[in-house]
């Protein structure tokens, strides 16, 4: 993994992540407008949703230095999603924290690239960042993430689950697990 601080761009073998640019609202929108990309969020996202989200990751940028980056494939450059670290905005028992998070576009599934990805992300939560704790959530049943979050490492105590608050009652994705990844797990897990 190579990191371009200046930028603000992680390299691995196959992707970049780097911050938002204008032309990646397009192909971000489509990506948003798909159902079977969207199928554990509570809805797919208009145009100017998918904007919006974009603007928000670049506002919490500017102020934590992190967000949730733009992924592209190192050849060719193509947007193919989304990886990286946020806070929350609502509360739960477990925030405030960072989370690590991933989305991508269908035509990318199972290559590998959301837990490499998310991979090089947690690096940086954990050196840069300082982070102590990176946890992420998702719906009960959305099982691709959840073997993702295997993959990183993440450990997951059912007594963590959640009812998470931005969804009404009786929603049916309502119910959350939640993993945790504390830094000297991190630690643990890296080649010396």
């Amino acid at each position: 993994m190579t990191v371009h601080p200046a930028t603000q761009k992680i390299e691995t073998p196959r992707l970049v992540l780097r911050e938002w640019e204008e032309t990646d609202k397009e192909p971000f929108a489509r990506m948003n407008a798909d159902p079977q990309v969207m199928r554990y969020f509570n809805s797919v996202l208009s145009r100017a949703e998918s904007d919006q989200f974009i603007d928000r990751m670049q506002e919490h940028f500017r102020i934590h230095g992190f967000s949730f980056w733009a992924v592209t494939l190192k050849e060719g450059g193509a947007l193919i999603g989304l990886a990286g670290l946020a806070r929350p905005r609502f509360e739960a028992h477990f925030t405030p924290c960072v989370e690590i998070g991933w989305r991508f576009a269908p035509d990318h599934w199972g290559k590998g690239y959301a837990t490499e990805a998310a991979r090089a992300a947690m690096a940086e939560g954990f050196s840069r960042f300082r982070c102590t704790e990176i946890v992420s959530f998702t719906a009960q049943d959305n099982a691709p993430s959840r073997r993702v979050m295997e993959r990183l490492g993440m450990q997951r105590d059912a007594s963590d689950d959640f009812d998470h608050p931005g969804l009404p009652e009786g929603h049916a994705l309502r119910r959350h697990v939640l993993y945790r990844m504390p830094q000297d797990s991190w630690a643990r897990l890296i080649p010396v």
